[in-house]
């Protein structure tokens, strides 16, 4: 008995150890905690599968993610834990039938209740809870134009919610309230990184022209464009949130061409590998100034007085 009572202590002893948080080195300087803003752009956001790819070969620690639209959906199964390779392979294969089913509604033209499958299918975490990298998910209250931010209960619903495109989705109904794109509140999300307590924020921004030359192909179009152009003219405030802003070269993609997928991880890739020396800038302390030696100065206007002659 008496050595199963110090087999305990032990243990108990060594519980309070683990518990206790390693103190950093004097004079180190603790490293950024990066927040990752996943904007909208349906098809195009394969191109934060890239930027995902190269953040990761890199081992450039992401602590925060936020998510739009698609940026929501690539973000929860990135930070529940599916490996970018994992994201190309279902990003080739995945087209708008997948997740989308066309209807007559009043409120659109698409409901994206195939989506619950396909998330369930693709997502390893189901609750935001237990992702390993801390997530948040935006929306917009149809009803009052109010930006919503999810960070904690199921995920699927949310996700759902932030790609409900007006016009073509139908609105989401979470707890009644009534929920469209988080587009239209945070287009891209780098204000809720900074609530989340990001110390630098990378901003992913899918800047694309929705119609080609000889005008737009269908009403999608035209709706995405009219989205476009808004963003363009009130993007001020999540420019502000950002320390850097990535804009990979999206502009000759549609909404929907997700046969086009390695193209666009590579554009995702390409911009990436351009903005990593600035990245890597963050990760680098900067070097401390040495304390002069005090017997080494002088007072202004003083003489600093002669050596003694040695004996």
């Amino acid at each position: 008995m008496k050595s199963l009572g110090k087999i305990i202590r032990s243990v108990r002893a060594f519980g309070r150890e683990l518990s206790n948080p390693v103190p950093e080195p004097k004079g180190a300087v603790p490293i950024p905690r990066i927040g990752l803003a996943l904007g909208g752009g349906f098809a195009r956001g394969i191109a934060h599968v890239g930027i995902l790819k190269v953040l990761e070969e890199e081992k450039i620690p992401i602590s925060f993610v936020a998510g739009t639209s698609v940026g929501a959906l690539i973000g929860a199964a990135y930070c529940g834990g599916v490996s970018t390779s994992e994201l190309e392979d279902v990003a080739i294969r995945v087209r708008f039938r997948d997740f989308a089913r066309w209807t007559l509604s009043r409120y659109g033209f698409a409901t994206n209740q195939r989506m619950i499958g396909f998330l369930n299918s693709l997502l390893k975490i189901k609750n935001f809870e237990e992702l390993r990298i801390p997530l948040a998910i935006t929306a917009t209250d149809f009803a009052t134009g109010e930006g919503v931010v999810f960070h904690s209960g199921p995920l699927v619903d949310p996700v759902r919610a932030s790609c409900a495109y007006p016009g073509m989705f139908l609105p989401v109904n979470i707890r009644g309230r009534l929920l469209v794109d988080g587009m239209l509140a945070h287009a891209v999300p780098s204000v809720p990184l900074r609530e989340m307590g990001a110390d630098r924020v990378l901003a992913v921004h899918l800047k694309g022209c929705w119609s080609k030359a000889e005008g737009p192909r269908h009403v999608f179009d035209v709706i995405g464009q009219c989205f476009a152009i808004a963003q363009e003219m009130n993007c001020a405030v999540w420019k502000e949130a950002a320390d850097l802003v990535l804009e990979p070269d999206v502009k000759g993609f549609q909404y929907d061409e997700f046969e086009r997928s390695k193209e666009l991880v590579r554009a995702g890739e390409v911009v990436m590998r351009k903005a990593l020396p600035e990245v890597l800038k963050w990760l680098t302390p900067e070097p401390q100034a040495l304390t002069p030696d005090p017997r080494s100065q002088t007072t202004p206007g003083i003489p600093r007085p002669a050596p003694m002659p040695a004996d």
